[in-house]
Parts: C-alpha cells; sequence; structure tokens
C-alpha cells in the first residue's frame, strides 16, 4: 500500500497542467477570497458603528469608536485566526483535509450572517455580540486559510506548484478590493434612497436609522462566495497524501 501510494505521489508531482488544476485553483482561491473579505471589510465599518451607537446627544462631533472597543472590534476576528490555524492544521491531519474544508466553511457561513445580525440596539449588545461571532468566525478562517494552501499544493504537480500557489494567494487582493467595492456600493444605493442632511445641518438626523442596515449588509456578504464554492468543495476528492 505504501509502494502504492508513493507512485501516485510521483504521478501527481510529474503530471501534466490539466483542466482539474485550474479548477482547484479556483476552490482554493475563493477560500483566500472569502478570507481577506472576511477580514478586512470590518475596518470598512467601524465608523459608521461609532456614528449609529457611540453619539452623544448634544455633542458638536460625530460619533465615533472608544479606542478600545475599536481596537477589540478589529483585532478580535485576528484572535480567532491564530487559534483557528493550529486547531485546523492538527485536526486536517487527522480527520483529512476535504472534511475539516467543508467544516471551516460553514463555520464561516454561519458567522458571517450571524455578524450582521448581531443583536439589539444597545451598543453594549452590539459590541458583544458582534465580537464573539468575529472571533469564531476568525476561528474558521483560521482553518481555511492554510488549508486552502495546503490543497493547492499537494494538487499541484512539481513544475508549476510554485505558480499555482501564486495565483491561489492572490485571491486575497481581490477579496480585499471586493470588500471596498461591496462598502461602495452599499452605501451609494443607501445614500441614494435614504438622503441625509450634513452633521452640521442637523445632527440627529445626519445618520438615518436605515444606516444600521448597510453594515450589517456588508458583513453579510462575507457568507456569500464560501455559499457558491460549497458544492464544489464537497465535490473534491481527498488529497493523495491522506488517502
Amino acid at each position: 500500500m505504501a509502494k502504492d501510494q508513493l507512485n501516485v505521489l510521483k504521478a501527481l508531482d510529474v503530471a501534466k497542467t490539466q483542466w482539474y488544476h485550474f479548477t482547484a485553483i479556483v476552490i482554493a482561491g475563493m477560500g483566500f477570497f472569502t478570507d481577506s473579505y472576511d477580514l478586512f471589510c470590518i475596518s470598512l465599518v467601524t465608523k459608521l458603528l461609532g456614528r449609529i451607537y457611540f453619539y452623544e446627544e448634544g455633542s458638536n462631533k460625530p460619533g465615533s469608536l472608544p479606542s478600545n472597543v475599536a481596537a477589540a472590534i478589529n483585532g478580535v476576528a485576528l484572535c480567532g485566526t491564530l487559534a483557528g490555524q493550529l486547531f485546523f492544521g492538527w485536526l486536517g491531519d487527522k480527520m483529512g483535509r476535504k472534511r475539516v474544508y467543508g467544516i471551516t466553511l460553514m463555520l464561516m457561513v454561519i458567522c458571517s450572517i450571524a455578524s450582521g445580525l448581531s443583536f439589539s440596539k444597545d451598543p453594549k449588545a452590539v459590541v458583544i455580540t458582534l465580537c464573539f461571532f468575529r472571533f469564531w468566525l476568525g476561528f474558521g478562517i483560521g482553518g481555511d486559510y492554510p488549508l486552502s494552501a495546503t490543497i493547492m499544493s499537494e494538487y499541484a504537480n512539481k513544475k508549476t506548484r510554485g505558480a499555482f500557489i501564486a495565483a491561489v494567494f492572490a485571491m486575497q487582493g481581490f477579496g480585499i478590493l471586493a470588500g471596498g467595492m461591496v462598502a461602495i456600493i452599499v452605501s451609494s444605493v443607501f445614500s441614494a434612497y435614504y438622503p441625509a442632511p450634513p452633521f452640521s445641518v442637523d445632527p440627529v438626523l445626519s445618520t438615518i436609522p436605515q444606516a444600521d442596515y448597510v453594515w450589517r449588509i456588508i458583513l453579510m456578504f462575507g457568507a456569500l462566495p464560501a455559499l457558491l464554492t460549497f458544492y464544489s468543495r464537497m465535490k473534491m476528492p481527498e488529497t493523495a497524501r491522506l488517502r
């Protein structure tokens, strides 16, 4: 059995570049795309969170997040990512890449949606629930991030392995770019349908109630690319090194 497996691995190393290689790039690359979108889109909405939940009545300045709250919201997912990398990296060796790949994906989908549905209108409750779900979102990302790279490296042949892995990592930039585009589009749509006076004219009405939906939609959008690739991920065979 060990000899047969060794022959399979040698065959993969010298195999010609085929369609399944490019399919693997797309599937693994969408993992990086989703990871970067989910991690970095939060920085696009923190200013809005401050205006909605931390405006002090009668103040002549828009609301802003306290420094400790901003640090928690921005950093909690990164803490989850570290924990997820350690846990899912170990679990992927024990249970197989494919199975753990599906687990991390569903965790990311659920937590992306849950982050946008953070409970209540009370600032404290919103921040606590948002940080809770962002941590577990980061936990899922921590598993998806190394598994995407590992699966691509184990599918690729020796000649093109570096180029294919680079192509997968390049999707991270597109995920960050998509975050900015989604934020601009959603903000523009709400601004067109729900115009508001400048803060200097009317501090209270300058932040309309509908603004609370903007940041939620941006965060929940991160579940979409993950859902679109779920079926394809589950159809991928286990990598040869773990069969």
